[in-house]
């Protein structure tokens, strides 16, 4: 936990540094990402993920690492081998100009999902999740920390089980990610995850 803490800490005072993207490039760019990621970013299908008003640090380190072969994402295999790290810069600030949707939580999930989001869960050292993705789930965008808000339940679900088993593993030597999910139950995940959809 105190490790976790210093980290944030250290990130927030010494932030990622990208420079700014060309958005209407980044749009010209998109026409191949509208199938899963709808045209401007809002999916259709829970499958994938809502990306309009994403932080664009964080979808340019996602981007890299999906290309790099860092993060294995098998829909995207040799979509992005062509393009250059300034190309995704601006599809990443194309993605974060974008209007986000809103869901709305399952009521009967609200309290508990509410609960893991603000005080994490004390019992199994779980932090809470606003301290990296703010208490209105806007993520932290100069730390790359994702926006949550509005996110699909069965993405994020999915994303959670990926931390977990360890089949997702880019989130840095501190492994926020797959410690924070390590002891998660799906009930929990799946409470978080819908309160997460419908936070505003």
């Amino acid at each position: 936990m105190k490790k976790i803490v210093t980290l944030i800490a250290l990130v927030m005072l010494f932030p990622l540094s990208y420079a700014s993207g060309n958005v209407s490039n980044g749009k010209s760019l998109t026409s191949t990402c509208q199938a899963c990621h709808g045209e401007t970013g809002n999916s259709v299908s829970p499958a994938f993920p809502n990306i309009a008003g994403q932080n664009a640090q964080y979808l340019l380190k996602q981007l890299l690492e999906i290309q790099n072969g860092e993060r294995e994402v098998l829909t995207m295999t040799g979509i992005l081998d062509n393009l250059s790290k300034a190309d995704l810069l601006d599809i990443a600030y194309y993605y974060e100009a974008q209007a986000r949707n809103q869901g709305a939580a399952k009521q009967e999930l609200v309290e508990l999902g509410e609960s893991i989001y603000r005080s994490g869960i004390p019992r199994k050292n779980i932090a809470a999740c606003t301290a990296c993705h703010s208490p209105k789930g806007n993520g932290n965008g100069p730390a790359a920390f994702p926006a949550l808000a509005g996110q699909w339940p069965d993405y994020t679900v999915t994303q959670l089980k990926n931390f977990q088993a360890g089949v997702r593993h880019n989130d840095g030597e501190s492994q926020m990610m797959r410690t924070t999910a390590m002891d998660m139950n799906e009930k929990e995940m799946s409470a978080v995850a819908s309160y997460l959809f419908g936070l505003q």
